[in-house]
């Protein structure tokens, strides 16, 4: 790699990572008598699993993009202390902690408490995107809320690895995932020991629907192991010149399904030789460009929509650059692109390659679960063609980052869509407008994709919340016999109503605060969401096993 200034890497390493967006000694409280061991599961009155999903979430973040961006741990063997720690390169008071500071603030200056565990004094907090917000005590108190699936997502990104100037691993994306899948391993290893042994412990691995399904039916957290990562299996580059094969792309399947993976992206913030990318806008859209140079080759492309569906606005774009766009488009077919583009709105003309369908196939023969977020419109056009002609219920948008106009045919396949961790409104406005456009042959139920530690913010204070708040302590609204007050770590407490979802602990108070505003009607909802994952993936294992 060229020698670059601290300036432009910096404001690299800013780009990608914002748009990435990837206790003590018992869980955050809950009622005075909390279990020791698993709670029973609370059946739906049809018989179905009843709980709570995130559809997308990173557990294991911290040891992605070379493993020094992330401060802290999900678990540690040598406890609390070791894991819920600040990064040692932020310096006293956190005042080299340029990275947080960019990300939480705008600009490179600033301070934080660097203390961690016990006082917790600035972090978690909703908006702090390279400290911990999932260490397992707080996922715990959500599992005991009511929560019975996540899928956590292994994520990583070899530009941002490389460009971020500190690292302890390679920048090899699937040496990443490799490691993440290995640390979600060893942390049910670890929760196990806590419980009494192998098997006894409240988080477990599910490699397929009828394992997560008697996962649930006792109570516990059914794990689904994902990735969304930019190149995977090594397939960066474009269409013309792909860094992957077929037979690559057939190794890589078989083994991340040997590993237990059961969902994956095709594509994640850069073009790559499988498909075009769901363009980021603004400021931060044109720096991801240059991202793309050093992922891809080539800048962003970009055409006039013609349709309903479109991507996110680029720019320069306008009258004036229109009239460069023009001429300039006739150099693609050479190699040759520039960071000019056309009136919005937007469509990247990179849909789904070739070698893109042959991944979308191999993982339909596998049982897998596709993602169609991050893709462009083009190629979530044409995967959702390809999942229509084959009757295949085995995809998902995870966390609201595909275009609208395809909610109904995701729907329509016996797929799944789940929103972002909006604040709570917003998130009630999403699942009111994802709900008209179901398909009544298909159990609805929803989930949310809160992305921790994926780089984003978690959801916030809802506004005007004095008139109707979370009263603690409050009954989880998912099980009657689960009471939760106010969840604390340490000498550290929280309140949703003041510091909106700090840290995982919280999604059961932000739950409470939907159903405060929206009433039963999305608590039912949520209810059915492992549920109606478990079906879709049902469809989709079943259709794989059809001759």
């Amino acid at each position: 790699m060229h020698r670059r200034t601290l300036v432009s890497r910096t404001l690299a390493v800013l780009a990608v990572l914002v748009s990435l967006g990837a206790s003590a000694a018992g869980t955050s409280r809950l009622a005075a008598a909390e279990p020791a061991t698993p709670v029973a599961p609370v059946a739906a009155t049809t018989g179905e699993v009843r709980g709570y999903l995130d559809a997308h979430s990173h557990l294991m973040s911290y040891e992605g993009f070379g493993g020094r961006i992330f401060c802290g741990k999900t678990f540690d063997p040598e406890g609390i202390e070791k894991a819920l720690k600040d990064c040692s390169d932020h310096g006293v008071a956190g005042a080299f902690a340029w990275f947080e500071n960019f990300t939480r603030h705008g600009h490179p200056f600033g301070t934080h408490d660097a203390v961690g565990y016990p006082t917790f004094k600035d972090w978690p907090a909703n908006d702090s995107f390279t400290h911990q917000q999932s260490y397992y005590k707080w996922l715990e108190r959500s599992w005991r809320g009511g929560q019975r699936i996540l899928v956590n997502q292994m994520v990583t990104n070899r530009v941002l690895c490389e460009v971020y100037p500190l690292k302890k691993y390679p920048c090899d994306e699937m040496g990443s995932i490799r490691l993440q899948v290995k640390r979600t391993q060893e942390l049910e290893a670890y929760i196990d020991k806590e419980h009494g042994g192998p098997g006894k412990g409240w988080f477990r691995i599910a490699r397929n629907p009828t394992e997560a399904r008697g996962i649930i039916a006792q109570g516990k957290l059914a794990v689904v192991l994902g990735i969304e990562t930019s190149e995977p299996f090594g397939c960066t580059g474009t269409p013309e010149r792909p860094g992957c094969t077929k037979a690559e792309i057939d190794q890589g399947l078989d083994e991340m399904r040997d590993l237990g993976i059961s969902s994956m992206f095709l594509c994640h913030k850069f073009d790559n030789a499988l498909c075009g990318v769901r363009f980021d806008e603004g400021a931060l859209g044109g720096i991801l460009n240059l991202g793309n140079v050093l992922s891809a080759g080539r800048f962003w492309q970009a055409d006039t929509c013609t349709g309903p569906a479109h991507d996110h606005t680029i720019s320069p774009s306008g009258d004036l650059a229109a009239l460069l766009a023009g001429p300039l488009k006739a150099l693609r077919p050479v190699g040759i692109t520039m960071p000019v583009y056309p009136k919005p709105p937007h469509c990247n003309p990179v849909g789904l390659t070739a070698l893109g369908e042959h991944m979308v196939r191999g993982m339909m023969k596998r049982g897998m679960i596709i993602e169609v977020d991050h893709m462009s419109v083009k190629a979530a056009d044409q995967t959702l063609r390809i999942l229509e002609d084959a009757g295949y219920s085995g995809v998902i948008s995870g966390h609201s980052w595909t275009d609208p106009t395809y909610t109904r045919r995701v729907y329509g396949v016996g797929g799944m869509m789940t929103s972002y961790g909006h604040r709570a409104d917003g998130f009630v406005g999403q699942w009111r407008k994802d709900k008209a456009s179901r398909d009544e042959r298909y159990l609805f139920g929803y989930g949310y994709g809160l992305d921790a530690n994926g780089m984003g913010t978690l959801p916030p204070v809802r506004p005007n919340n004095a008139e109707n708040p979370v009263r603690y302590p409050f009954t989880s609204p998912f099980d009657p016999g689960v009471t939760l007050d106010r969840a604390k770590t340490g000498s550290r407490t929280w309140d949703v109503n003041k510091e909106g979802v700090a840290h995982y602990g919280l999604v059961p108070d932000w739950m409470k605060d939907m159903q405060n505003i929206a009433g039963n009607e999305i608590i039912n909802d949520l209810a059915l969401g492992a549920e109606s994952y478990l079906q879709m993936w049902q469809r989709a294992t079943s259709h794989s096993a059809q001759p």
